[in-house]
This record gives C-alpha cells, structure tokens and sequence, in this order.
C-alpha cells in the first residue's frame, strides 16, 4: 500500500491534443486493436509484448494495471485524442523508487499516428507531472540503441543519455540487448 507521503496521482492528464487517463475496464477492444495494429513494433520493443493479447486478456490487464495504481508501484495512463476519442496507445511511469523519488517513463503509440509528436506530447506532460506533482528528483527512459524513435523522444524532452548497460536484457525474440539510459533531474528540467 501507497505510504501517507506518497502524493495522490491523478486519474486524467489533459495536454493540448491528449487526454492521458488511469486505464478503465471496458477500453479492452480499443487497446487491443491498437496493439494488433502496431504489433510488429510492438513485439521488437516491448518485454510485455510476447503474444497478442485477446480482448479479455487486455481487460485482464486493466485490473492489473489499476492494482498498481493502487499500490502506487506505477502509474499507467492510455493516451487518447482530446478531438474524437481515439486511443492511440500508452505512457506510463513505472519502476517507481519513492525513496528518492525517481520513475522510469515508457511508451508506445499506434502505428497509424506514428511521427505527429504525440508521444514527444505525452512524455513531457508525464515529467511535469512527475516533477511537479509527484516530487521526483529522477526520470529515466530507457530504450534499446536499435529504436532510435524513441532516442529522439528521450532527446526532444531534454533528457541525456547517461550510459548503455551491455547485455542487461533480452529482446522479445530472446536475443540479448543492451539499454541505453536516458536520465533527467529536477535540476536539469528547472533550467528548461
């Protein structure tokens, strides 16, 4: 359970074209479909993304996603246009370390709004976020050296790459891989 210094997360994020929100049973069909749209990037870049989920599985995952929230060992948001409602995928912070506090962000968007600044968008409401209410000192995103989309994300949002931990996973095919780590601090967003 969430400690009484834990500061309390909101459930929606509005940004001037996202709405950000705590991930709802029932968003299952519009996910999922996102996910089998994008599945190919998807599979190469995401540890979670072995098989293609069903439906039902996604809403399983919901649950799963909202006892997090709950326990405040992430914060899952799914990423939809304010204009027309359409899901477009998810960013999150997770990896949460409230002893410092830090957080690492992930993300992913559909294939098909790919390249319009959606996640460049999502991320740095998430750092606000993160920064100003959440009291981090530390945001990470961490990626593989061959997804240079999500370097250049790392890099618009004025993150610094910090290192590359060699072979510190493996990639959904099994291959080893290694991390780069991207890093901002509440010092570095500050002079922005």
């Amino acid at each position: 359970m969430p400690k009484p210094s834990q500061p309390e997360p909101p459930e929606t994020l509005e940004t001037e074209r996202l709405s950000l929100r705590a991930p709802v049973p029932g968003e299952g069909r519009a996910a999922n479909e996102a996910i089998l749209e994008t599945w190919d990037e998807l599979h190469r870049w995401m540890p979670w993304a072995r098989e293609p989920p069903s439906v039902e599985q996604y809403e399983e995952r919901i649950r799963e996603l909202h006892a997090k929230r709950i326990a405040r060992t992430a914060l899952p948001m799914t990423m939809w246009l304010r204009d027309g409602g359409t899901f477009l995928g998810s960013a999150d912070l997770h990896h949460m370390d409230w002893s410092v506090p830090s957080f690492e962000i992930g993300f992913w968007v559909r294939s098909t709004s790919q390249g319009r600044g959606y996640v460049t968008e999502a991320v740095r409401a998430l750092t606000g976020l993160a920064f100003a209410a959440l009291e981090a000192e530390r945001l990470e995103i961490r990626c593989s050296p061959r997804n240079p989309r999500s370097q250049r994300v790392a890099e618009r949002c004025g993150f610094s790459l910090e290192g590359r931990l060699r072979n510190q996973t493996r990639e959904p095919s099994g291959e080893l891989r290694d991390t780069l780590v991207y890093a901002l601090l509440r010092g570095d967003a500050a002079a922005h």
